[in-house]
């Protein structure tokens, strides 16, 4: 399976929107139908370029005397199946007030009053501008909602299938615990969007590329959610590169995926398990990733083992000078703690002024 199909999967599992890019023809559509059976998920087939507004944001209905937004038959189709695939072909070609309406469908997942399942996974596809006869730009809050995907065929895949028959494809699965190293991904995006912060937020000058991928705060919570799914999947590189650039760009995601790759950060259950041999890095970015790594882990997993052992790795940091980086982590670590978690008076007194802000008396 190639490159773009693999990425398409993986999103579709983590219930991330992705938006596909392509000329008509290209087998968008049969890929889609073919991904919902292997996933068993029903697929329902909605052309945004010959819908009303009211197709998303419901008609209005009196019911008991109160005026309803009822939905459509597709959205309830969905609702009892409790989950599937929705699939907005044509998005392009949608005016901009169909394409408003379609903010809450993909942000908030509500058509009409009703809404959507968590089982349902949403995928639009679209031609480009130049391509489409009277399309329309995505407009910025819409195009930021999604991980968009450029969708094209391979001519030797396509003659190959052509004279054999089309055959499906196996899709990457995501294990059940897929989101386990997710606090380890939002880590590395802290740490490199304090160490890049320019990059937080980059809306583009152009017109013709505010409907394409950029960097936001909603587009790096994305990145975070596929990053880990494409490594649980362990899918290729290549794989997390299209997904990373699907959603805060090419440029942001090449600078994060190289920045990791220099980094060589350890797994910090490793630092946790042996606290007392731990050593600050050098490098303040990476010092800084190291460091929130292990708060995150703590918080995801909070145990009072835990705590006071990501307690003494901050201590050994302050004494190796690094009291600044360690102060966002001891922020983070702060949200790991329970009522009977004791506070390790030594670990922790470089830090009182940020705990009694907490409300944690020491």
């Amino acid at each position: 399976m190639n490159i773009k199909k693999q990425a398409v999967a993986v999103a579709v599992q983590t219930g991330i929107p992705v938006l596909l890019w392509g000329t008509p023809g290209t087998g968008k559509t049969s890929f889609i139908n073919s991904l919902g059976k292997q996933l068993g998920l029903p697929v329902e087939t909605v052309i945004a370029s010959i819908r009303e507004p009211s197709d998303f944001s419901g008609l209005p209905v009196l019911v008991d005397g109160e005026v309803k937004m009822a939905p459509p038959a597709w959205a309830r189709r969905l609702k009892e199946a409790g989950k599937g695939i929705l699939f907005l072909d044509e998005i392009s070609t949608a005016p901009p007030a169909v394409q408003a309406a379609l903010l809450r469908v993909v942000l908030d997942r509500v058509v009409g009053e009703l809404e959507l399942p968590s089982g349902v996974s949403i995928i639009a596809a679209a031609n480009p501008p130049e391509q489409a006869a009277g399309g329309w730009d995505l407009s910025a809050p819409l195009a930021n909602r999604f991980c968009h995907i450029d969708w094209n065929i391979s001519p030797q895949e396509w003659a190959e299938g052509f004279a054999t028959g089309f055959k499906e494809e196996k899709i990457p699965v995501l294990p059940g615990n897929w989101k386990e190293k997710l606090s380890m991904t939002k880590s590395l995006i802290s740490a490199f969007i304090h160490a890049r912060p320019q990059l937080l937020l980059q809306m583009p000058k152009e017109e013709s590329q505010i409907g394409k991928a950029w960097p936001s705060p909603r587009s790096w919570e994305m990145a975070a959610y596929l990053y880990t799914a494409a490594e649980a999947a362990n899918t290729p590189d290549d794989v997390k590169t299209v997904l990373i650039s699907g959603s805060v760009g090419e440029g942001a995601a090449l600078e994060f995926i190289s920045w990791v790759k220099d980094l060589d950060l350890p797994d910090p259950e490793d630092i946790l398990a042996v606290p007392e041999k731990f050593v600050l890095p050098q490098r303040g970015d990476k010092a800084y990733a190291v460091l929130s790594a292990v708060a995150h882990a703590v918080v995801e997993k909070s145990t009072k083992q835990r705590w006071l052992a990501a307690w003494k790795i901050i201590h050994a940091a302050v004494d190796q000078g690094g009291k600044d980086v360690a102060a966002a982590a001891v922020k983070t670590l702060i949200q790991a703690r329970r009522p009977d978690y004791p506070i390790p008076t030594e670990d922790v007194r470089a830090f009182i002024p940020l705990l009694t802000a907490a409300g944690i008396k020491i």
